[in-house]
């Protein structure tokens, strides 16, 4: 997942409002959103090199979702970052006991941030910083750095998401937010260590490359009256690939 937006407690009919973007290479062999036949409340995505996840909901109404820190000098580390979405969804833990145990295993991981709790409570936490905060009522956004690190992708998504947050067709206003292809100015573009031909290619919301790009870009609408509104659309190089949508009334 290498976008995510996201409204917490900012809408009177949704109190969780997620629009994301999983950028991966196209080789990478993937599951569509489904839920798991080795836990069943689990809605997501599934890494099938890793059996990971990038973002998921349960039945339960635990919500979470991980992108990469970037940073191509770091050594890599023997597990998989997907593990952490998936052992946040599939273990019942409280939020708390769960920040402990994020912060004893940062090390055996890469660089990474994750967003995780549910629509009454939401938590961050970066592995870089080794920081964790519970976020108050506001507009969001993570890209492959730390929360609300301004590039131009979290700076123009953040600005869309406010807007659509004011119009009404909620869901397809922030499916158009996440296939913007705008490039960013070359002056705007962060030096993450990757040269400036891919800091162009990653700098746009949506991604598109002849290797690489967005493969799912995903909505998801909490409701007021205890509903999971879960709408996923899957890309390949060749483009649109299938939409999957579920609707969870939580337990």
């Amino acid at each position: 997942m290498c976008l995510i937006l996201f409204a917490y407690q900012k809408h009177p009919q949704y109190p969780l409002i997620v629009a994301a973007n999983r950028d991966e290479f196209y080789e990478r062999r993937t599951r569509q959103a489904q839920y798991w036949l080795d836990a069943p409340n689990v809605l997501a995505g599934r890494d099938l090199e890793k059996l990971g996840t990038w973002m998921g909901v349960t039945k339960e109404g635990k919500f979470a979702a991980l992108t990469n820190y970037r940073n191509p000098s770091e050594e890599s580390k023997s597990r998989s970052r997907g593990e952490i979405v998936a052992d946040f969804l599939t273990e019942h833990k409280l939020i708390d006991e769960y920040v402990s145990k994020l912060e004893k295993s940062r090390g055996q991981y890469p660089g990474y941030n994750v967003l995780f709790g549910t629509a009454e409570r939401m938590m961050y936490y970066s592995n870089v910083e080794n920081t964790s905060k519970e976020l108050p009522s506001g507009i969001y956004g993570l890209s492959n750095h730390l929360l609300d690190t301004p590039w131009p992708k979290v700076r123009r998504g953040k600005e869309q998401l406010r807007q659509a947050l004011q119009n009404g067709n909620l869901q397809e206003n922030l499916f158009k937010i996440l296939h913007d292809q705008l490039i960013a100015k070359d002056e705007d573009l962060p030096n993450t260590g990757v040269g400036l031909e891919w800091e162009r290619l990653l700098s746009p919301l949506f991604i598109q490359s002849e290797h690489y790009g967005t493969r799912a870009s995903t909505v998801l609408l909490v409701d007021v009256n205890g509903n999971v509104h879960f709408t996923e659309r899957t890309f390949s190089s060749r483009g649109f690939e299938e939409e999957n949508k579920y609707t969870i009334r939580l337990n």
